[in-house]
């Protein structure tokens, strides 16, 4: 939507006495935000209003065990079990929902708990007609209450406004035991601090083994309260403890009471500062507005033309998504709960973060950041070396400063490489390179984590690679994907030992990149786990997938085949040349899309033949057409994911968006490229989906790609010129988009030979 606003600018600063006016034009890109997109199907997201990687995520709760609560919020779901401060976006597993909070009307209904039903014994239905999620904004009306909720949030800290009905019994329940997938409360504690303030504390243990929490809240009316705790006795004959505060206070018609919450991992003093520092006043209309320009500001940092208001809509809310993690981490006062579950304090100017997913978001949101914000990028990198430092070594999806040792390889080194290559690497290159150094080798001295989760974050894999040449299948699980992941990272590797003038590990590393051979079959053409006496793992099914507990790592031997990023020349070469290698890429596409297996895993989705698209090791494989002489197909497979995997609605994703990865491909795609290779500053081109795109990069210049005679069915690339120079291969480079420029496409319905 298009909003002309007229700005009176003074000139006094030139001398002049008069007023001048300026008519400028602003877009207001949250309007085509839908944050419902990815809340249905296996998306898991969350509708609630949070800003840019911010500390807090307030969002309404619906549902608490499953798969598909893993973010609290599911769109099928009709009932809301309250509000809570903490979530994860897009993730497959489950973590936080902390300090929820839930209005009530007449008697409080809390007590009769049980571990089989989704909804809290005060939960309300709820009518997504009477439901507003937009980019900083939520609000649904409560019809158990008749009261309507609505949220808001700066980085640190959420307001809340309820709207309630005439009644000498309403109040807030402030449940602290409750949690998604309802986490083992190691400790809990409240204290009411006067009529109108509450804080508290907890510590839970799940996916993070110790995820420390303080909250402080002030409610904008004096309550009288009840401090409620018990034990619930399940099945297994556990007694799990029950902690709640009952808020009570009388209500006129249509009266509103404000709440403010701040969270902090450091203790209650932080969340108090984090309120007091960024939500000062009572001002809801305030934070909600500021919310809406931060998000605006980043939003703006990308210009599409298209007369297609659904693609709009599906493109603003995939970069909406790009930005709801890392999360920061250090209070207002430059607190921060370190590595090492320790206390620091820090620099607010240079902040920490928390949440990294990276097995998923080297392969496109970190080079995504890297065009659009490669500050942000360089701040995210400083945390993880700072993760490094306390810890003693990086963290393989840390989540509120734990160790968790989920998913597989050392994708920081990716990271760390990319911005070297491009240019970007404000940070100490040779402490950088030692900490990647350390990640690759196997040594489980000095690390700050669990004892059960050292074995998943320092994996034996990494010794048999080393001194093998190899993982052997019968030795470490996932052995095959596992190694494929060393290769890559150990090539990024090998980038920054000639950066540092270490050639005797530049080559060490090279070679260590080349292990991929060693896991192609040539007699079935695929990828396949070697056991300790050199033998191909038999029996062998490539679409064959037992979850975490096989070869693979969310996928079979069909979509790990081509997870050779790094020397993708050396995967033609190793099928037999490009020939041989266009066949068994045109077979992935084509071959029946059915799985078997005992424990076939949820991630496999999207699927185009045995391509899955809605899992991150499929991501780069449209593009190896590019590779081979044939980037026909790559624009016409790039189209087709397009329209088959994304879609405006909840159902939008065809899989776990996955803290912005998910999204970062459609955004990289539909700009019209894709890097294949994080570490390698070329972006491989597929089909720009839009008329014109205009990135906006931090240097005050601007990147502009078009498209001429697109269409539906102008899907394919007739020419292209960059900067008035004919573009004779379907590659360009970092510095190109850098420097700023124009890159302009000719587009025809007809597939053609340009690019080979």
């Amino acid at each position: 939507m298009k909003m002309k606003k007229l700005i009176f600018v003074p000139l006094l600063a030139f001398g002049l006495f008069a007023c001048n006016t300026a008519e400028i034009t602003e877009t207001d890109y949250t309007s085509m935000v839908d944050p419902f997109i990815g809340t249905g199907g296996h998306g898991h997201t969350f509708p609630g209003p949070v800003v840019p990687n911010g500390m807090i995520q307030p969002s309404p709760d619906t549902r608490i065990d499953g798969w598909d609560a893993c973010s609290g919020y599911y769109y099928e779901d009709s009932s809301i079990n309250g509000f809570s401060h903490t979530h994860v976006s897009g993730t497959g597993c489950a973590d936080y929902g902390d300090i929820l909070i839930m209005p009530t009307v007449g008697e409080q209904d809390y007590k009769n708990q049980d571990l089989i039903s989704q909804s809290l014994p005060y939960a309300s239905s709820f009518s997504h007609e009477n439901e507003v999620a937009v980019p900083g904004y939520y609000s649904v009306f409560l019809d158990r209450y008749s009261v309507k909720a609505e949220l808001s949030s700066t980085k640190r800290a959420a307001i809340h406004r309820y709207t309630f009905p005439q009644s000498d019994n309403s109040g807030f329940i402030v449940d602290m035991d409750y949690s998604i997938q309802r986490q083992r409360n190691m400790d809990m504690n409240i204290d009411v601090l006067s009529d109108t303030e509450i804080c508290g504390y907890k510590t839970t243990k799940y996916w993070a083994f110790d995820q420390q929490i303080a909250f402080y809240a002030k409610f904008s009316k004096p309550f009288t309260y009840e401090i409620y705790t018990d034990t619930m006795t399940v099945n297994n004959g556990k007694k799990l403890p029950l902690y709640k505060a009952l808020l009570k206070f009388e209500t006129a018609k249509d009266e509103q009471i404000l709440v403010k919450v701040g969270v902090s991992a450091v203790d209650v003093e932080g969340a108090r500062k984090n309120v007091e520092a960024e939500i000062p006043e009572w001002d809801f209309e305030k934070v909600r507005t500021d919310a809406h320009n931060e998000w605006n500001k980043y939003l703006s940092k990308i210009d599409i033309k298209t007369a297609d208001a659904k693609n709009k809509e599906i493109f603003y809310t995939a970069l909406y998504h790009t930005a709801i993690s890392p999360n920061l981490f250090t209070d207002v006062d430059g607190r921060y709960l370190g590595m090492d579950l320790e206390v620091h304090q820090g620099n607010v100017d240079k902040p920490v973060y928390t949440i990294f997913s990276l097995w998923d978001t080297f392969r496109a949101l970190h080079p995504l950041l890297s065009i659009i914000d490669p500050k942000l990028n360089n701040d995210f990198i400083t945390s993880l070396l700072l993760k490094h430092k306390e810890g003693g070594v990086f963290p393989m999806w840390d989540l509120a400063s734990n160790y968790t040792g989920t998913m597989i390889g050392y994708h920081a080194v990716s990271l760390i490489a990319d911005a070297y290559t491009k240019g970007n690497a404000d940070f100490d290159l040779k402490e950088a390179y030692e900490a990647c150094l350390r990640a690759a080798e196997y040594d489980t001295t000095g690390i700050k984590c669990p004892a059960a989760v050292l074995p998943h974050l320092m994996p034996k894999a990494k010794y048999y690679k080393n001194t093998l040449g190899y993982v052997p299948c019968d030795k470490d699980n996932e052995s095959v994907a596992k190694a494929l992941e060393y290769a890559y990272n150990d090539y990024c590797i090998s980038i920054l030992a000639e950066a540092n003038n270490d050639m005797e590990n530049a080559e060490k590393y090279k070679d260590y990149s080349k292990a991929y051979q060693k896991y192609f079959d040539k007699s079935t053409r695929f990828m396949r786990g070697l056991d300790s006496k050199g033998k191909w793992r038999t029996p062998f099914n490539p679409r064959s997938s037992n979850h975490r507990n096989d070869d693979y790592c969310e996928g079979t031997a069909w979509q790990w085949t081509w997870f050779v990023p790094h020397d993708v020349d050396g995967l033609i070469e190793l099928m037999g040349g490009k020939t041989q290698f266009i066949e068994k890429l045109d077979s992935l596409f084509t071959a029946d899309s059915s799985l078997e297996g005992d424990l076939v895993s949820a991630d496999i989705t999207g699927l185009i033949g045995q391509y899955a698209h809605g899992n991150e090791p499929s991501h780069h494989i449209i593009h190896l057409y590019n590779y081979a002489d044939q980037p026909w197909k790559t624009q016409e497979l790039v189209d087709s994911v397009f329209h088959s995997q994304y879609f405006n609605e909840p159902d939008g994703l065809s899989g776990n968006e996955d803290c912005g990865q998910m999204s970062a491909w459609y955004i990289m795609n539909s700009i019209g490229f894709y890097q294949v290779c994080p570490g390698k500053p070329v972006y491989s081109i597929g089909r720009p989906l839009f008329d014109e795109v205009t990135v906006n990069l931090s240097d005050n210049k601007q990147f502009v790609v078009k498209a001429l005679n697109n269409s539906k069915e102008n899907k394919y690339i007739e020419k292209a010129v960059l900067n008035g120079v004919p573009l004779e291969k379907p590659f360009i480079n970092h510095e190109d988009i850098k420097n700023g420029g124009v890159l302009e496409f000719t587009m025809t319905s007809q597939p053609t030979k340009w690019g080979i």
